[in-house]
């Protein structure tokens, strides 16, 4: 089972949101040695746990200073941004790093309704389906196939000689799954904080696959959140961060990732608990060998061809070493190399 990274640049108490971009950089350096697949980077706005807004940035960066992962964006949220422009930044960048970028693109502003305003307000209106239609656009701006007497046919998308590379769309519904499927592109399900149930999401993209030029078969990515230590009490110990910072957002309350220690002191109530029990259910937590069973069991049966792993962990040293322990549980050669 091929093993990759969502890193959300996650901002930890007691340190600047920088630290947070200079974190994912020495990760992507370490999961690069380890032998990880690729490294995705998340857009979001105005959210003091998330440092990174712009992941095409963060994409240059890092496939700057690792040499053999693919690199890509988990994604763009398309209703942000004009086609065109993504279109631009994607080719510069597989102009750039040849054959190790990926374009995930997601339908959600990934912010607030007035955050996602004040990203779009010079942004023409749209009618119906924005995202598809925008997708649409796109796809026309990488091939070129705009009809003749259309405004755009004669706009080139620099650089003209550089193809997009390979799409994916990004979900946490069916809706995703279904349109994946139905335009030949991979496919990449946010278990990590989706309701919908995964089975229907994962097996209805990969039944429903329809081939395409720009895709000959299903690819499908679970994306989920996973944390191992060498010994369950200290994968507990640093999961914990993110169970309160899951329940205080429940709350409508952001910020920082609270550190283990944070977490110990906080006066939950019996309701707290039991809320912070029922999330555990969509984490992988404990020890390689507990995490590694339950994750590929989990992955198998959704016929999955790669997962993808996110790590809320306030200690950087111990989100290195969670990874690492991730891959050698897998059976990563790299991992041992690594160590």
């Amino acid at each position: 089972m091929k093993l990759s990274v969502l890193d959300l640049s996650f901002v930890v108490s007691g340190s600047p949101p920088s630290a947070a971009l200079r974190a994912s950089i020495d990760l992507a350096r370490h999961c690069d040695r380890l032998g990880y697949e690729r490294y995705w980077l998340a857009e979001h706005h105005s959210l003091p746990s998330v440092a990174s807004p712009a992941p095409e940035i963060m994409i240059g960066q890092i496939a700057a200073v690792t040499s053999r992962m693919r690199v890509g964006s988990g994604g763009i949220m398309l209703p942000n941004h004009a086609p065109r422009a993504v279109a631009e930044r994607f080719r510069m960048l597989e102009a750039l790093f040849p054959g190790r970028i990926d374009l995930g693109l997601g339908r959600a502003p990934g912010t607030d309704g007035v955050t996602a305003m004040a990203l779009r307000r010079h942004h023409e209106q749209r009618g119906g389906d924005e995202f598809l239609e925008r997708l649409q656009e796109l796809v026309l701006w990488d091939t070129g196939g705009f009809p003749a007497g259309h405004p755009f046919a004669r706009v080139a998308a620099m650089p003209s000689d550089v193809r997009l590379p390979p799409i994916f769309l990004l979900g946490s519904s069916g809706y995703s799954a279904r349109l994946a499927a139905q335009v030949g592109m991979g496919f990449a399900f946010a278990h990590h904080f989706a309701s919908h149930d995964a089975d229907d999401a994962m097996l209805a993209y990969r039944r429903g696959f329809t081939p395409s030029a720009r895709l000959e078969k299903p690819h499908a990515i679970l994306a989920v959140s996973a944390i191992a230590a060498d010994t369950s009490p200290e994968a507990e110990r640093l999961a914990s961060s993110q169970d309160l910072s899951w329940l205080r957002r429940e709350r409508g309350e952001f910020g920082p990732l609270p550190s283990p220690e944070e977490a110990a002191a906080f006066a939950y109530s019996d309701q707290d608990r039991e809320r912070v029990r029922r999330n555990r259910a969509r984490m992988f937590v404990g020890t390689p060998g507990t995490v590694g069973d339950r994750l590929g069991t989990f992955a198998r049966a959704l016929e999955a061809d790669e997962i993808m792993i996110t790590s809320a962990i306030h200690d950087h040293a111990a989100r290195r070493r969670s990874y690492e322990l991730l891959s050698s549980a897998f059976g990563s050669p790299r991992a041992a190399e690594a160590a």
